[in-house]
């Protein structure tokens, strides 16, 4: 969302600049102490350093058992006095924690971090059903006049009509602002089959160049050969677990629309999947796992992804454009903007 909202109001000629108190996403390289976020952020928006904000705290194990041990009393809440200085251009953005009360142990949560700043925020509730009203009335709540507006994402699109129709009227009558409401996306919540090796700690069998491709969706293959494939049909950009000794089934799933076939068992593929594999230019990958161990994994890839492929990034900045109402956040934060090309 901080992506999104960013790009909008770059391309109307707000200044922006970016921080994340809180950091939760430390350096997959280990080279240096910048959050995963604010890295990817600063490059994908162009800003320099300048308009960066320093992280205060990494929520990791270390720094959160050195709080509890009394090891480290930094008075963080502080800290944010340097927030308040006028280099930052014309608006921060400050990303929050992924919850309304994660960061309390270093005085860091969403309401102390807008109060001591004097922030308003602009909440990004995921739907999962109507019942999302509950954390939002709750948020006003607490937020009181600091509660911005609230943007409600990953909406299926059967239930869209009746956010449009029912939560939303309920919401601004509620004295809530909808900002915007975004569709459950399957690019969004896809992962690349890099991310799947890694992930799994796979070894690659074949089509090493094309780990680029995304998986939507995950299918486990224990079926016969028949249903098997009016079971894949019925998904697309799909990830196939099955065992390594299950030819009819890899054969199968490479006439669909499958984008990587995970093997498990350790049984080498017989050459003719691994041929047609190769010709259809779809990675196969083998694991030392056993299926239900396998499929938990994937899951929890597609539950944790984050945005960091290029066409991603493309899908979020047109999202943003179509759903979110740009005028009227420009409107309530008082800001001048340019007029869109």
């Amino acid at each position: 969302m901080i992506l999104g909202i960013a790009h909008q109001l770059q391309r109307r000629g707000v200044d922006i600049a970016y921080g994340k108190p809180l950091g939760t996403c430390l350096s997959e390289l280990q080279t240096d102490t910048m959050d995963e976020d604010v890295r990817f952020i600063a490059q994908t928006l162009g800003l320099p350093s300048t308009r960066l904000l320093p992280t205060l705290v990494s929520l990791d194990e270390v720094s959160i058992m050195k709080r509890i041990y009394g090891e480290d009393d930094t008075d963080f809440a502080a800290l944010l006095t340097e927030y308040h200085q006028d280099k930052w251009g014309d608006l921060v953005l400050l990303e929050g924690a992924g919850t309304m009360e994660e960061g309390r142990l270093f005085n860091l949560s969403l309401p102390q971090l807008a109060a001591a700043i004097d922030a308003r925020v602009l909440l990004v509730s995921r739907f999962h059903s109507e019942l999302v009203v509950d954390g939002l009335l709750a948020a006003h709540h607490q937020l009181g006049d600091r509660l911005l507006g609230v943007l409600i994402n990953d909406v299926p699109g059967e239930r869209l009509e009746g956010i449009h129709s029912k939560v939303r009227p309920f919401l601004e009558n509620k004295g809530i602002p909808v900002l915007g409401v975004l569709p459950r996306s399957d690019l969004l919540r896809s992962v690349s089959v890099g991310e799947l090796v890694h992930q799994l700690q796979a070894e690659v069998l074949c089509r090493r160049d094309r780990l680029d491709l995304m998986v939507e969706s995950l299918k486990i293959g224990a079926m016969n050969v028949n249903a098997a494939l009016k079971y894949f049909r019925k998904s697309h950009n799909t990830a196939v677990v099955t065992g390594g000794d299950r030819t009819d089934i890899q054969l199968a799933a490479l006439e669909t629309s499958t984008h990587c076939l995970i093997l498990t068992g350790q049984i080498p593929p017989h050459p003719d999947v691994l041929n047609r594999a190769e010709d259809m230019e779809i990675p196969i990958l083998s694991v030392d796992l056993d299926t239900l161990t396998t499929v938990e994994i994937i899951d929890r890839a597609f539950g944790q992804v984050r945005v960091k492929e290029p066409v991603k990034v493309q899908h979020v900045f047109q999202m943003l454009e179509k759903y979110l109402d740009l005028e009227r956040l420009l409107n309530t934060l008082k800001l001048q903007a340019v007029p869109k090309n």
